[in-house]
Parts: C-alpha cells; sequence; structure tokens
C-alpha cells in the first residue's frame, strides 16, 4: 500500500498540470488530440429492408377431368365469329295475298255440280264446278254462226280475188267480197272475245265446233292457281252471277309461302329494311324457321302510328297455318369479329372482366378486354387468342372456387 502511494501522487500532480496546461495549449495540438480518439459510434439511419411482399393469387384453380366433368363445367374454343343484333316482335300468319284467289263466275246461271269441297286440293286449271247458263248457250251460238258466216264469206272472197287477178270479174264485185268478208271476221273475233270474257279458254271455244248443243249450257268452272279449297260459298242449285247474285263458288290459297304481319313498334321502324332475315318461332309446337321482310308499308295506321312490316316465309310442309301467333326475331346488324364467346363465359374479378382459360391441371383465370356484344355473345379484343379453350358454361363455379381459395390464403 505504501509503495502504491508515490505512484497516485504523481498522477494526481499530472491531471493538474494537464488542467491548468490544457485551456492555454496551442489549437493544432488540440487538433491532433481529436484526429487520435476513435470515432463515437452513430446508430446507422439507413432504411430496413421492408418484408417481401406475398406472392398475388395466380388465378389457377387445380381440377381433375373427372371433377370439371361433375360440376358440368363446359369448354369451347375460342374463335371467329359473327356478332348480330336482333329486334324482337310478335307477328300472325296470313296467307299470302300472291298465292290466294277467289274462284267466281262471269256470268248469270245455276250451280249443278260442285266438285271440291273444304280442304280438298286443286291444280291449276282443274275443274271445280259446273253451272248451266241462258247467257252462255246464246253467246256460244252466236260465235258459231259468226265463225260459219266468216268461213263461208272467206271462201268466196277468195274465188273473187282469184278472179279479178284473172280480170274474168270486176273489180268492183271482188272489192264487195273484200269488204263482206272483213265485216264478218270482225264479228266472229267480238263473240271469240265475249266467251273469253265470260270465262271460257282458248282450248274451250276451239272445241265448240264439235260439242252438241245440248251442253252449250254448261259452263266449267276451272280453279285459277293451285292448292286447297279454304272457303266454299254456294250450295248445290244455287243461282249465281251478275244483279246481286253470289259470283263467288270457292276461295283457294296456296300455303307452299305465307305472309307473317309484324308488329313493330313507330321507334323501331327505321331499324328495318325490305330483305332483312328474320327468324321465326312457335311456342306451341317449338318450329323455328327464316324468312325475310317483303314489304314495309310506306303510310302509317292513324291509330297505331305504325307502319304494316310483312315477311315472307317458305312452307312447302304447310306446317305454318294462318291465324297463328309466332315471335319473330329481326337481324338488324351482322358483323363479323375475330374472337367472340357467349357471355356465360365471361365472370368479373375485382371489378374487371375475365374467363376461365384451360390448362394442363385445370383453370387459370384470365384478364379480357371486351368490345361489342349482342344478346347471347360477346366480342373479346385483347387477352385470348383464337384456339384457346375457354369455359362457356357454369364458369360461375370455377369463379366461387377461386374465390373460396383466395379466402383460405
Amino acid at each position: 500500500m505504501l509503495r502504491r502511494l508515490p505512484l497516485v501522487l504523481l498522477a494526481v500532480a499530472g491531471g493538474f498540470l494537464v488542467a491548468t496546461w490544457w485551456p492555454a495549449a496551442p489549437d493544432a495540438v488540440r487538433a491532433l488530440v481529436a484526429r487520435a480518439r476513435p470515432a463515437a459510434t452513430v446508430p446507422s439511419r439507413e432504411p430496413t429492408p421492408a418484408a417481401a411482399p406475398e406472392p398475388e393469387h395466380s388465378g389457377l384453380i387445380r381440377l381433375t377431368d373427372a371433377q370439371i366433368a361433375k360440376a358440368g363445367i363446359r369448354t369451347d374454343d375460342a374463335g371467329e365469329g359473327r356478332l348480330a343484333r336482333h329486334l324482337h316482335v310478335p307477328g300472325t300468319i296470313v296467307p299470302s295475298a300472291d298465292n290466294t284467289a277467289r274462284i267466281a263466275v262471269k256470268t248469270t246461271g245455276t250451280v249443278v255440280e260442285l266438285r271440291k269441297g273444304l280442304g280438298d286440293r286443286v291444280a291449276k286449271g282443274e275443274v271445280v264446278a259446273l253451272i248451266e247458263s241462258r247467257e252462255i248457250a246464246e253467246t256460244k251460238g252466236e260465235y258459231l254462226a259468226a265463225r260459219l258466216s266468216a268461213a263461208l264469206q272467206k271462201t268466196l272472197y277468195e274465188r273473187d280475188k282469184e278472179l279479178w287477178d284473172r280480170r274474168i270479174s270486176s273489180e268492183q264485185q271482188y272489192l264487195r267480197s273484200q269488204a263482206s268478208y272483213q265485216d264478218l271476221k270482225v264479228k266472229e273475233d267480238a263473240a271469240r272475245r265475249k266467251l273469253s270474257f265470260l270465262g271460257l279458254g282458248p282450248a274451250e271455244i276451239d272445241a265448240l265446233p264439235t260439242k252438241p248443243q245440248a251442253q252449250f249450257e254448261r259452263q266449267e268452272i276451272r280453279s285459277p292457281i293451285a292448292g286447297r279449297i279454304v272457303e266454299r260459298r254456294v250450295d248445290l242449285g244455287a243461282a249465281v252471277g251478275r244483279d246481286n247474285l253470289e259470283t263467288e263458288l270457292y276461295s283457294v290459297v296456296d300455303l307452299s309461302k305465307i305472309w307473317i304481319d309484324l308488329a313493330v313498334s313507330p321507334g323501331d321502324l327505321p331499324l328495318v329494311h325490305e330483305g332483312q332475315e328474320v327468324t321465326f318461332r312457335t311456342e306451341a309446337t317449338g318450329a323455328e324457321a327464316r324468312g325475310r321482310i317483303v314489304f314495309i308499308g310506306p303510310v302509317l295506321d292513324q291509330n297505331t302510328r305504325a307502319a304494316r312490316v310483312v315477311a315472307e316465309l317458305a312452307n312447302p310442309q304447310e306446317t305454318w297455318r294462318p291465324g297463328s301467333f309466332v315471335s319473330a326475331e329481326i337481324v338488324i346488324s351482322d358483323k363479323p369479329v375475330r374472337v367472340l364467346l357467349p357471355t356465360a363465359a365471361i365472370q368479373t374479378l375485382e371489378g374487371k372482366p375475365n374467363v376461365f382459360v384451360r390448362v394442363v391441371d385445370g383453370f387459370e383465370a384470365r384478364p379480357v378486354t371486351l368490345g361489342r356484344s349482342d344478346d347471347e355473345s360477346v366480342e373479346v379484343t385483347a387477352g385470348l387468342e383464337p384456339g384457346e379453350a375457354v369455359a362457356v358454361a357454369n364458369s360461375f363455379t370455377l369463379k366461387a372456387e377461386l374465390g373460396k381459395s383466395a379466402a383460405e390464403d
């Protein structure tokens, strides 16, 4: 202890001397001492690296073929198509005015035979009834008399012409014979035209000289078109003809082509035009057929303010019956697109349209950009290439499965 005392005293004296000397020490000495001191440790101000973000959900839904089949998910390849817009209107089937005829008589008489009944088929030119008419008999007699007189006078005229050419008879005799023949020929032609007006055809008129006069009162009534009898307006023995009597015997309709009156509202009229394709459906039988608009009335109805719109439909099997109501779908636009999908294939994920693309081990949700659309389909302008398989039925099942997987994560 006594040995350490000198050391302690020496340290105290040294510290006193330093304390006394340091305030008066030169600046150069102070700087040298400061550089010799170790630098104080300062906490680093650099930001701590942020934790790596968790990877986003990939949108992959793993499913086996058996699971896909059990869920009823159906796929189809994306590809080209046509984007059509339709106008849906009701319609009523009516007979075509171009294929409807009324079988009528043009002279007074009595019905002695009716060869057709309701629903019977007739051919064009087929005899459907017989009438007896005094007017017909008289006109036939007039024609035959005029025909005979003209034929006789023709013979005299040809003889007088030959004599005049040989200068055997006078020119005056030749000219009188010529005038007489021309006059009788005019009368024959007039009687023939009268028979034609009363309904006799050229073949019937030419055959009159070979017919017995007892049949002159009979007139055959023929159908002007082929079709089916839809109305019979007279009975056997009925008086028909002019003077406030019934003139129509039958109505015949050819149903191989029919018309459909469409109820198009005034606001939709600018969307329709002649030649547009129309698809018709009937709820009663489920039948479907296609036709075209053939007429749009230029005048609006005073009550409905709508124009008459008529479509024509081929009906070879006569399955579409006049009087029936149908629904009509008018194609108002039809444009080709590169990638077309049914609207059922589009699902909204996080506010954006997506489709589920088939991959090796299931389906993958993929964002897409949509373009134009119609009642059933939508155009895909980006995000999908033609040929890629996409879920087009029950895709909402995949959306639900994806949402469940995201919630579990």
